[in-house]
């Protein structure tokens, strides 16, 4: 088995379109919508809690050597997405708003020259409080941009600086003060279930976050991932019990002012949900550019994934050759359900049980045994071939979704 580091400093060959095109086990009678992500990978300084694949920022961003990697990443791979709309685009990271407008701006004329994008299509930019000078957020609508995500985590000065945060209240209240007057939509990003956090200190962000008038807002209970600084010091945990009660504060505050939780973390106002992440959880296709970008991409008969190169040098000098896939792999036909399952019982509302067979290619009779059995332990109603969770369903999601997993 070679070793996860190895593997994504090495590239596999391009293969032609027609390997994708062979016959196979899977019959998908239609192709899922294609999104856009595409990711810049650097930031300030590296969070202590962060898994992505982020690395702090040379003095100088090497930005147009990155935009010309990006532009032959995106050239590669267009035989595998050739004619197909995006109806989204995600440009995360990393930290993106530490691009210039400038540079933002090119890099969507560079898309659009090359790929169909809807014409309603969601273009949406990270951004860190941290990274905001006065009219940089206008500069970015005016480059294309349609929607902000900012990562604010909290409005508490002292745990910005438990979680390594290079911002503090006063920038976060700036930040979004401006993407409100220039977006129609911006997602205000909040974490929970930090250290030493009592009820009252999330209360005092939700009260915050939510006299701003937010359309959207993601809020995400902070995890121990491998990896990462936290996983290696670990701060003090917040009790389940407790957990829970932020978790129905979360729930009841965001009701009182008209934000639906639309999914198990996400929040908004009607027509306002996030295209791209709806996508994603709907188990849409995706097209992954840039240092350690994931794909997602369905043929007639196959679901291939992709991960691109993840160190930013080894990843400029190999999309210029068009060689920068570090892993490629379709997904194993039994793995599929799981698969499917993982995104679509995120969802609060659910799913037809029609879009199982039309985004995997398998029959829904590979997962009638297990639907039964959620069915059973009351983690899903089933009401006219429409799936949704439970409320008992939603609080033990992990478990719901297990069911789903190839015997072994």
């Amino acid at each position: 088995m070679i070793p996860v580091a190895q593997a994504l400093s090495a590239t596999v060959p391009l293969k032609d379109i027609q390997h994708y095109m062979r016959p196979g086990t899977l019959r998908l009678p239609v192709l899922p919508p294609l999104s856009l992500y595409v990711h810049l990978p650097w930031c300030l300084k590296k969070c202590p809690y962060c898994d992505f694949n982020s690395h702090a920022a040379p003095p100088s961003l090497p930005e147009a050597r990155y935009l010309d990697a990006l532009r032959a990443d995106l050239e590669a791979a267009l035989p595998l997405v050739w004619g197909r709309p995006v109806v989204s685009v995600f440009i995360g990271g990393g930290t993106p708003s530490l691009f210039s407008p400038a540079a933002i701006d090119q890099l969507l004329a560079g898309i659009r020259a090359r790929l169909k994008l809807a014409p309603d299509a969601e273009i949406t930019l990270e951004a860190n409080p941290g990274t905001f000078e006065k009219d940089r957020f206008k500069a970015f609508r005016a480059a294309g941009v349609t929607r902000l995500s900012v990562g604010v985590q909290s409005f508490n000065d002292d745990y910005l600086k438990t979680l390594g945060r290079v911002h503090d209240r006063a920038q976060a209240m700036a930040a979004l003060t401006e993407a409100a007057q220039a977006f129609d939509t911006f997602n205000l990003d909040l974490m929970y279930a930090l250290p030493g956090q009592t009820l009252d200190d999330l209360r005092a962000d939700l009260d915050t976050a939510l006299s701003l008038g937010p359309k959207h807002l993601s809020i995400y209970h902070l995890t121990i991932e491998p990896n990462t600084f936290f996983a290696k010091h670990p701060p003090p945990a917040v009790d389940d019990d407790l957990a829970a009660d932020m978790l129905d504060l979360i729930t009841g505050m965001t009701s009182a002012v008209g934000l639906r939780r639309y999914e198990v973390s996400a929040f908004a106002r009607a027509g306002h949900a996030c295209a791209h992440n709806l996508n994603y959880w709907q188990f849409g296709d995706y097209l992954g550019i840039g240092a350690g970008a994931h794909s997602k991409l369905s043929f007639a008969h196959r679901v291939v994934r992709q991960v691109r190169l993840r160190d930013p040098a080894r990843y400029m000098a190999q999309a210029m050759a068009g060689q920068c896939v570090a892993q490629e792999h379709e997904v194993k036909r039994a793995e599929l359900p799981f698969e499917f399952m993982l995104n679509a019982l995120r969802l609060a509302q659910g799913f037809d049980l029609k879009l199982f067979p039309e985004r995997t290619g398998m029959p829904q009779s590979a997962i009638q045994a297990a639907l039964k059995q959620a069915q059973t332990q009351g983690l899903i109603t089933i009401e006219s071939d429409w799936v949704k969770p439970t409320v008992r369903g939603f609080d033990f999601l992990n478990d719901l979704q297990s069911l789903f997993l190839p015997a072994a």
